[in-house]
């Protein structure tokens, strides 16, 4: 791999602000907000680092992360800041020792700032930088009996939680099935008439999602009965409410009396046609008995005062002026009908969200239980037992204070980086860890006199992961409490900012601080009343930021119907997108233009894509840059499964199994184990009497193709039956030639799916009886994703989506993924009442009442609010250059959208030019200060200055 380019801003000594030196102080607690690129990673190895020249010792220090990424990166700085030290010569340690500290060091502290990477190295468990999740490992590792965990616990991957889950639900079914007439039975034929099954196995993965919250509701209101009456005392209905009753409540209701409908009937014969069908309608309705009148409630009765959705029919439609002249009471009488019917059908509609809430409850709990059994019975944990285990463990109503009194002499500094993305269960973890901490006399203050203290860093702007219950309002919450325990017990506290950017040029930050003063755009971003503001260090330094017109459809012919419906057409606007991104990044690199800011030519590896979703985009900007020769690293993620090279080792398995699948067959002759063209593959399949397996055993000896393959494929099936998955396959890969095959088929890209799938089935043999049969089919029901590190240094283009970039950084950023917001689908199908005092599943929209109205309004708000959020991660990426294109579908972009939140900021930032799409926005700055590198003197083409070719012809030139 050729090593990326030296694009990164000019060497220079960064000395510490004021309020990072504040922050990083060892002898007060702090909690910390700090902007994108302001250093916050800086600040908190400069506190491990403060501490452990206070004397601090490194197994006392708990660091707790978000990602193991972070977490490595951090342990990193640290030991490379202390192995310096250790090597450094006099002078240069004062130095170092002096910029850390503001002041002069004395002897003792230089003494100590030498020995402190040796005694990192000694210490039992070395630097405690931990992610929450392998803390809690340890933590119930240490402490198994009064976890009430196995001693010998492993922790399951999500691939195998998903398989036990799978299980799971599977034993339920059966239960459900066998145990006829009991009340999981009940609950399971009520659910399979209102979903489908892979509807089913959603509904199941959220209440597996929330099953904290889920076991503590039913604990809380007793079992699935108390439940339900929580479900029905918030819609406003008794839980032994029936439809029946409902129905035969109404019909008897005073307000659909039958005199005065009657008399609603009478006045409708003088109407107009539809108001005379509706009154004999009514008439017959009326004249059925009270039972036939509620049987026929909403199939007949209805229909005549409400539309088809279901919406109150207007007056003047409801009441003809004929009808209205005949008698003016009739009006009234109508209205008032209408306003109980729609009461009714309100209650009815309440009535079934608890049936169908009840159903799913119970169904959702034998799930969960027998979920919990296999894991018992395997003594494994998956990650939400590690934050339930650890925070029963701590709690004080468990009052294990042996624990307590374990940790009170282990722990004396707690440090959480990222808090905005801890979820509150993994606060509760941080909270109980320093229960002791500020109660007054402990175990600590018998040996030392220095305080024990917490510190939190974190940015509520980047708080992207909700799905991992991330709630960023939980940072100044958690904040506000431990402020309120450090100033009662009399120690320092310190609320620090950092504003001050070091990662982009001014222009970027311009036009995000636009976007933080636009009360649209800064919705979601702060939870206090505090302006948003970001500061930079890089003044002088070039920078551009500019926002292309979308690109819209074009009319183009009629696709061809054999088309795969996952494939891009070239027409396409994202395609077009795609090709017009790829073009410029070729041309920048052709003709050697230059990053102002270093004087250094562009290179791939400065660039990132970044996609707010992954979807077809990505596959199309990938094969767009390929198509031109540009080095790109793929994308951050893919679904093994679905990579070519996996499905062709899939289909050779297959085979092997079962050669009578034709369609099989045919793929692996035409794939690169066989690799048959076309007019071979057509002289076995057509007019053969038999399988494509057989016209191969028949063709054998007719070209020396056709025997090649035969023998090879041949030798394949003879050992499936007895040789297990990774043997098969390693034996197929290596001394059989399948990776080269394979490599010289799709390119060296594929080597690492192919090592992925080697590895998976050795996972599966550890776990399962080792058959090739089980493997395949284990393989193709779980879509497990590979990661792909794009944080390494390589001179190639990442393609990632906005999450997979949180952390990162390049000098040029691109997003072209700016037109859409968060789909309708993504809104919540379970719906939980503040507090968690009840949980409502409505089914369809339709049963929705105004609480769950407000509910889904409040979480459609978040995930709006959400959405702005992951906007200000993806520009704050940008060092030097944000390009912000977009592409449009069949309808024109939705007010809020990305793209039309930056056009906001750059009307009043930016310069227009007009283009033949439409108005480009730019905002570009000149180079002022100095650099460490010239650039070369070269001839630099248009567009060197991020303006694309097509961008500076006439309005009226034809686009390319």
């Amino acid at each position: 791999m050729t090593p990326a380019a030296p694009t990164k801003a000019p060497t220079r000594t960064m000395m510490r602000t004021g309020p990072q030196h504040t922050a990083a102080s060892p002898d007060l607690s702090s909690w910390v907000s700090a902007n994108a690129g302001t250093g916050k990673t800086g600040v908190l190895v400069d506190r491990i680092a403060r501490l452990l020249l206070d004397g601090a010792a490194p197994e006392r220090i708990l660091c707790l992360t978000f990602t193991k990424a972070a977490a490595a990166e951090m342990a990193n700085r640290l030991t490379n800041s202390l192995g310096a030290w250790a090597a450094a010569d006099d002078a240069t340690l004062r130095d170092a020792i002096t910029e850390l500290l503001q002041r002069p060091p004395d002897d003792e502290e230089l003494e100590r700032a030498r020995h402190l990477f040796a005694r990192v190295l000694e210490a039992p468990e070395g630097l405690r930088i931990r992610t929450i999740h392998s803390f809690c490992e340890s933590l119930l590792g240490r402490f198994p009996l009064e976890a009430g965990v196995h001693p010998d616990f492993r922790v399951v991957d999500e691939r195998t939680a998903l398989e036990l889950r799978t299980e799971a639900r599977d034993r339920v079914l059966a239960d459900a099935h066998t145990a006829r007439g009991s009340a999981l039975a009940e609950a399971m034929d009520r659910l399979a008439g209102l979903v489908n099954e892979d509807k089913f196995d959603q509904l199941l993965r959220d209440l597996d999602g929330d099953r904290e919250r889920f076991t503590a509701l039913l604990e809380r209101v007793g079992g699935i009965d108390g439940l339900a009456g929580a479900a029905a005392r918030t819609l406003g209905i008794e839980a032994e409410t029936t439809p029946d009753a409902v129905l035969a409540a109404a019909v008897t209701d005073d307000a659909l009396a039958a005199p005065d409908l009657r008399r609603l009937s009478r006045a409708w014969a003088e109407g107009a046609k539809t108001n005379q069908d509706g009154g004999r309608t009514l008439d017959a309705w009326l004249d059925g008995s009270t039972e036939q009148r509620a049987a026929n409630f909403t199939t007949v009765f209805v229909p005549l005062f409400l539309t088809g959705e279901g919406k109150p029919r207007a007056e003047s439609q409801l009441v003809s002026k004929g009808a209205r002249e005949a008698d003016p009471a009739a009006v009234d009488i109508a209205l008032t009908a209408q306003q109980t019917i729609l009461a009714t059908l309100g209650r009815l509609g309440a009535v079934q969200v608890v049936a169908a809430t009840a159903a799913l409850a119970r169904i959702g709990a034998a799930m969960l239980d027998a979920y919990d059994a296999l894991k018992q019975r395997r003594a494994v944990l998956d990650y939400e037992d590690l934050i339930a285990g650890a925070r029963g463990l701590l709690a004080d109503e468990r009052g294990v204070s042996w624990v307590h009194y374990k940790l009170d002499g282990g722990i004396e500094h707690v440090l959480v980086d990222e808090a905005q993305d801890t979820s509150p269960a993994q606060w509760t973890v941080a909270e109980a860890l320093t229960t002791d901490f500020f109660s007054g006399q402990s175990r600590h203050e018998e040996f030392s006199d220095k305080p024990r203290t917490v510190f939190a860093v974190g940015d509520e702007k980047q708080s992207i992961y909700s799905f991992q219950g991330a709630d960023p309002e939980q940072l100044a919450i958690m904040g506000r409490r431990f402020r309120k325990r450090v100033e009662d017990a009399g120690l320092a506290w310190r609320s620090v900012e950092l504003e001050k950017s070091f990662r982009s040029v001014p222009a970027v930050l311009r036009v995000v601080n636009h976007l933080c003063q636009d009360p649209a755009a800064a919705d979601g971003l702060s939870f206090s009343d505090k302006p948003i503001v970001h500061h930079w260090d890089r003044d002088g330094h070039a920078g551009l930021v500019e926002l292309w017109p979308t690109i819209k459809p074009e009319t183009v012919d009629e696709q061809d119907p054999y088309t795969p419906l996952d494939v891009v057409s070239p027409a396409s606007p994202r395609a077009r997108l795609a090709e017009r991104i790829a073009e410029m990044i070729r041309g920048w690199i052709d003709g050697g233009a230059v990053l102002e800011s270093t004087g250094l030519p562009i290179r791939p590896g400065d660039i990132m894509i970044l996609l707010r979703t992954r979807g077809a985009f990505a596959d199309a900007m990938v094969r767009a840059l390929k198509a031109r020769g540009v080095d790109v690293a793929g994308r951050d993620r893919m679904v093994l499964k679905d990579h070519l090279a996996v499905m062709d080792l899939v289909a050779l398995g297959r085979l092997a199994l079962l050669p009578e699948d034709d369609l099989n067959t045919a793929t692996v002759l035409k794939g690169p184990f066989a690799d048959l063209d076309e007019d071979q593959l057509f002289t076995l399949c057509h007019g053969r009497p038999g399988t494509v397996w057989q016209s191969l055993i028949d063709h054998r000896h007719t070209a020396p193709d056709f025997d090649r393959v035969h023998d090879r494929l041949s030798a394949i099936r003879r050992r499936a039956d007895f040789a297990p998955p990774f043997e098969f396959y390693a034996r197929l890969l290596g001394p059989e030639g399948g990776r080269r095959d394979i490599l010289a088929h799709l390119g060296e890209e594929a080597a690492e799916p192919i090592e992925e799938f080697l590895a998976l089935a050795l996972e599966y043999e550890r776990e399962h009886v080792p058959s090739l049969e089980g493997f395949l089919h284990w393989l193709e029901t779980g879509a497990v994703e590979v990661k792909r590190d794009l944080e390494l240094e390589r001179d190639e283009i990442r393609v990632l989506t906005v999450h997979g970039a949180k952390g990162l950084e390049a000098p040029i950023v691109f997003l072209p993924d700016t037109c859409s917001l968060p789909a309708p689908q993504h809104d919540p199908d379970l719906l939980w009442t503040d507090n968690d005092g009840a949980l409502l599943w409505p089914v369809v929209k339709a049963n929705d009442d105004a609480t769950c109205t407000a509910i889904r309004e409040s979480a459609r708000a978040d995930i709006e609010r959400e959405y702005r959020r992951l906007l200000y991660v993806a520009m704050t990426r940008a060092r030097d250059r944000l390009y912000v294109a977009g592409f449009e579908g069949d309808r024109p972009p939705r007010e809020g959208c990305w793209h039309d939140l930056v056009e906001r900021a750059m009307l009043d930032l930016g310069e227009a030019i007009e283009t033949p799409d439409g108005t480009l926005w730019r905002l570009a700055e000149p180079q002022t200060a100095p650099v460490a590198e010239q650039a070369p003197e070269l001839p630099l083409p248009a567009g060197v200055v991020g303006v694309p070719d097509w961008a500076l012809r006439s309005p009226d030139a034809e686009p390319e």
